[in-house]
């Protein structure tokens, strides 16, 4: 692995006699992993039912290994949305924090949805999760990963940070900042961010993490907890910006990154504290060791860096927020007839109409108006002339058991529905919708007449 001279300089001063070790680890393969949507299903059920061989990963209680050679992207199982694909590593920022069920949380930097879709799955449909980024593109990739993990609670922005915070000053119990960052610790598994190295250095994302974490301190309320996390090892980007934290914003603290009391199936040998001493000017605090470093020759994962703050409680807050103001939507016929057939809770009061499709909002929203908005809560579907199209965020959002007519078919009968082809059945329903099922979790729609069930399923996401 030929490195950028700076960075090689660099990462002999940091690991010393570790660098030998360091570098043989690229000689080893990367793991690849997949993290359970614990929304539908539990860690020890997912592995029950897996159709291939899984190993757990030590530090991630829903996390597991997948050997070489298979494409979990192309089973069914992951168009039900029951795991998403993600780098062993990168799974830590979300689950170290600590959301509960009921709280305001905030994804700033979200795209493609990894971390999002995690704290959606801790808030378990409770509470309000905002994920934003800036990117219009990326964040369109972000909607689509939090409507196929059915969350039913997410508003989903692009907006700036400065923007954001004018607009939710002290709104946030947690906020999570995976921060964009000059991408070291991902060398091994991409080399080709070297080339954006060394035209970016570790500068020109310090500055921008600079502008972004003020932004996050602004949004966190009064005892509440705010995890900035990279992907580097670069010490200016990681301890110096927690240091940098500290120096300007004396409500802050910094707390362990890692709970003193954890599931005894969780293991998180291997990881390091935070190195304070590797900072540039030498003036650090000691504390800078509650953060942790994640190396690629220590686990079985990338490089990672994390820290966890709180904001002291009794600070003065100016909060900006201000409750959504809408009407409730005045419903057809049909689209009332459609939704009372569920028998998950649907309060007819959230539900608000914008062009003709309905959204199932979350309780206590923000206003959100002025903000460049992808989503806001769940979409139900679509009031058309005489009939009412559910949505595939909708399908994706239910259980079985909260539709009446489902149909799972055979092996060969799926990879047909989501190549999106017509299905011959056996079976009778009447005529209208029914909820296509894999392995017994939804996959999307299906409108059934004469023995046939015409396929509804979204054409964007196609088996290809």
């Amino acid at each position: 692995m030929q490195f950028p001279a700076e960075y090689e300089r660099r990462m002999k001063e940091q690991l010393g006699s570790e660098y030998e070790e360091y570098l043989r680890c690229f000689d080893e393969p990367c793991r690849s992993g997949l993290r359970v949507n614990t929304l539908k299903l539990s860690a020890e059920h997912f592995s029950e039912i897996a159709p291939y061989s899984l190993a757990r990963i030590p530090w991630i209680a829903n996390g597991y290994f997948y050997p070489e050679g298979i494409s979990p992207a192309k089973h069914p199982f992951y168009f039900a949305g029951l795991y998403y694909l993600q780098e062993p590593s990168a799974m830590t920022p979300a689950s170290l924090l600590p959301v509960s069920p009921g709280e305001r949380v905030l994804d700033l930097c979200a795209a493609p949805g990894g971390k999002s879709t995690e704290l959606a799955a801790k808030l378990s449909g409770s509470g309000i999760l905002i994920a934003n980024d800036i990117s219009n593109s990326r964040a369109k990739a972000l909607l689509k990963n939090i409507e196929l993990f059915g969350v039913k609670n997410a508003v989903v922005l692009s907006e700036a940070p400065t923007k954001l915070a004018e607009r939710f000053g002290g709104y946030f119990d947690k906020i999570l900042v995976d921060a964009p960052c000059s991408g070291e610790g991902m060398f091994r598994k991409s080399p080709a961010i070297m080339k954006n190295w060394e035209q970016y250095g570790t500068n020109y994302y310090n500055e921008l993490q600079k502008q972004i974490l003020p932004e996050a301190v602004k949004m966190l309320r009064p005892g509440g907890m705010l995890l900035y996390s990279t992907c580097t090892f670069s010490p200016k980007e990681d301890e110096g910006m927690v240091q940098f934290v500290l120096d300007h914003f004396d409500e802050m603290e910094l707390l362990p990154a890692l709970p003193e009391k954890h599931p005894a199936e969780i293991s998180y040998s291997g990881f390091c504290s935070g190195r304070p001493d590797w900072i540039e000017n030498g003036n650090y605090r000691e504390e800078l060791t509650r953060t942790l470093r994640l190396w690629p020759h220590k686990i079985s994962g990338e490089g990672h860096f994390i820290a966890l703050f709180r904001k002291r409680e009794g600070e003065n807050e100016q909060n900006t927020y201000r409750s959504a103001q809408f009407t409730p939507a005045k419903l057809s016929v049909e689209a009332e007839e459609f939704l009372k057939m569920l028998s998950f809770p649907v309060d007819f009061s959230q539900i608000m109409e914008r062009e003709k499709k309905l959204y199932l909002l979350p309780q206590e929203l923000p206003d959100l108006s002025g903000l460049r908005l992808l989503r806001q809560g769940l979409l139900l579907g679509e009031e058309k002339k005489g009939r009412f199209e559910p949505s595939q965020a909708l399908a994706m959002a239910l259980k079985k058991e909260e539709y009446p007519w489902v149909y799972s078919p055979k092996e060969a009968d799926v990879i047909r529905y989501l190549k999106c082809e017509t299905i011959e059945v056996d079976k009778i329903f009447a005529d209208g919708y029914v909820l296509v099922c894999a392995g017994g979790y939804p996959l999307g729609w299906a409108k059934y007449s004469g023995g046939r069930l015409k396929n509804k399923y979204l054409p964007g996401w196609r088996m290809q």
